[in-house]
């Protein structure tokens, strides 16, 4: 991943290999907000959430259903997407977005291996997945 970021940089202050619209630039300043955002309506609704992939039995986790978990199961991941393309909007670097197409497989599977754990470990959460059909993005996966 810091290979991603040294290339953005260089793209963006160094170099200038690329240019954004500045309008595109505002649009990126817009998606970090809403990445931050959102990452506070997580932790408001989920206090088991951690970096960690494992069920918090000691703690008593539950299956968190109400909030941004009604719309996809691992939504800390979903802005972490908005977060990256933000990033590189706001930067004004197209080598940025490029990274995506190495950083989306590698968070996919990290939600599939979240799930797996949370599917054999946590009371409910088969259910819940049956409920809540996607995983980062509402309609796509």
């Amino acid at each position: 991943m810091g290979i991603w970021f040294v290339l953005m940089a260089f793209d963006a202050q160094r170099f200038h290999w690329s240019s954004i619209p500045v309008w595109l630039q505002a649009a990126g300043a817009c998606s970090i907000v809403a990445a931050f955002a959102g990452w506070i309506s997580v932790m408001r609704e989920n206090s088991f959430a951690s970096a960690e992939v494992r069920a918090q039995k000691e703690r008593g986790q539950t299956v968190i259903s109400t909030g941004p978990y009604s719309i996809v199961r691992h939504p800390m991941y979903a802005y972490a997407v908005l977060l990256i393309v933000g990033t590189a909007l706001l930067l004004g670097s197209t080598w940025g977005l490029v990274g995506l197409f190495w950083l989306m497989p590698l968070l996919g599977a990290r939600a599939a291996a979240e799930e797996e754990v949370l599917m054999s470990e946590l009371p409910g959460y088969a259910e819940y997945a049956a409920k809540v059909k996607y995983r980062l993005v509402p309609g796509v996966w």
